[in-house]
């Protein structure tokens, strides 16, 4: 029990029991902290259990990008395109938008790749440490990823991109002819070109991952409470969360990770967070739909189509909708259409839909770090669509700040208040 502490306060409680909120559960439990974990659903129900699998560590590239408020007309009036928004949450989302662009600068970009990598640096010895430690290393797969192109002018408008990645010193492989066939056999001869990236990683199956982490946690001491917190509040003693049912839980230590909802908490603290969600759609294909040699990656598209232990995953694209409308699930067909056109032997039946919120901040950086008013608060959210990859950096992070040591790396990049 912490000096000070009253016997019914909890040491430390975590708002979210997604991907994020679980792994920093494990690296404190570790270190011998009384971690309860909150959530309304349970232990990676939500947005967690449907993404696209990747370890994506090479990932360093933000939404923002030089011109990127000339293609809003396009999202507009293309609900199924690889980017949309819905005509009615337009207004709500202007101010993100400008954010956004501001965030395009080349000066800002230049900010946001450098910060990107440095916690991806940090991101995979740490996540791949927390595996072993967890006995579930096996759930990775190392096979590697295939950005595809229909046309060297497409190859050619991604080179900007893949030059920054060379900057960081993450390794890459431009094929083509044979080469290309042999990375991945049956692909439409549509495609003329492609970007191996030999380090990029997917997992087995991120519900999985998430549960093996998880149980790592409980063996440590970790608690799991199902219910939903509407509200909280912060003193010079810790922080009381407010639960849906009326009740209260007081904790020295509270860290927000719930996701796409994180904001809303946020700003009963004082922090104004603009965090906005990308929703996220995809298909998961029955095992055996087609003999997938790694994840494929249709840039122009906007999705991807991963193998996973449980069957092969289609999913991704970007639709600003915000949390309280509901889905579109034509997105999730348009992308299996297209799927099926790029992969003609793909056997599309059987699939199971579905939709998740990735919490987004206008240069793609996550929010980590103490609250406005108080440091017996944390924040580790807004990952994007990044959480599982940058999971175990984040855990890192919480758990240097909560110790009391210097952090890992710089910190001020994802700081709270930046905005």
């Amino acid at each position: 029990m912490m000096g000070g502490q009253r016997s019914d306060t909890k040491e430390i409680v975590i708002i979210g029991a997604g991907i994020v909120g679980i792994v920093v559960a494990a690296y404190l439990s570790e270190i011998g902290h009384k971690v309860l974990v909150i959530d309304r659903q349970g232990i990676c129900e939500g947005t967690s259990a449907g993404n696209a699998g990747a370890l994506a560590f090479s990932d360093i590239l933000p939404m923002a990008s030089k011109g990127v408020l000339a293609k809003v007309p396009g999202w507009l009036v293309d609900p199924l395109g690889p980017f949309s928004i819905r005509p009615s949450y337009l207004p709500k989302l202007a101010p993100w938008l400008y954010r956004l662009w501001r965030a395009s600068r080349a000066d800002a970009l230049e900010r946001t790749v450098q910060a990107q990598g440095a916690l991806m640096q940090l991101a995979e010895p740490e996540m791949l440490g927390l595996m072993e430690r967890a006995r579930i290393r096996s759930m990775v797969r190392e096979d590697g990823s295939l950005e595809l192109y229909e046309s060297e002018e497409e190859l050619n408008a991604a080179l900007p991109g893949w030059n920054a990645r060379k900057r960081a010193g993450i390794p890459f492989e431009h094929l083509r002819g044979e080469e290309l066939a042999t990375s991945q056999p049956g692909l439409a001869s549509r495609f003329v070109a492609g970007t191996f990236v030999p380090g990029w990683k997917t997992v087995s199956d991120p519900q999985h991952v998430g549960m093996g982490l998880w149980l790592y946690a409980v063996r440590l001491g970790a608690e799991f409470l199902h219910a939903e917190a509407t509200a909280v509040t912060a003193s010079e003693k810790g922080a009381t969360i407010q639960l849906a049912d009326g009740t209260g839980i007081e904790a020295a230590k509270l860290i927000i990770a719930a996701g796409a909802w994180s904001h809303r908490l946020a700003k009963s603290l004082g922090d104004a967070i603009p965090l906005e969600t990308e929703r996220g759609y995809n298909t998961t294909l029955p095992v055996g739909a087609f003999d997938l040699k790694r994840q494929l990656i249709f840039s122009g598209h906007g999705f991807v189509v991963t193998p996973l232990q449980t069957g092969i995953r289609i999913g991704g694209a970007v639709e600003f909708g915000g949390l309280d409308l509901p889905p579109n699930y034509k997105r999730s067909d348009a992308m299996l259409t297209k799927a099926k056109m790029f992969i003609p032997d793909l056997d599309t039946s059987g699939g199971r839909q579905w939709m998740g919120y990735r919490p987004s901040s206008p240069d793609s950086l996550p929010v980590i770090g103490c609250a406005r008013t108080s440091g017996n608060v944390l924040y580790a959210f807004g990952h994007g669509h990044l959480g599982l990859t940058q999971s175990a950096a984040t855990g890192r992070l919480i758990t240097d700040l909560i110790v009391g040591t210097n952090p890992s790396i710089s910190i001020g990049p994802f700081s709270p208040q930046r905005f």
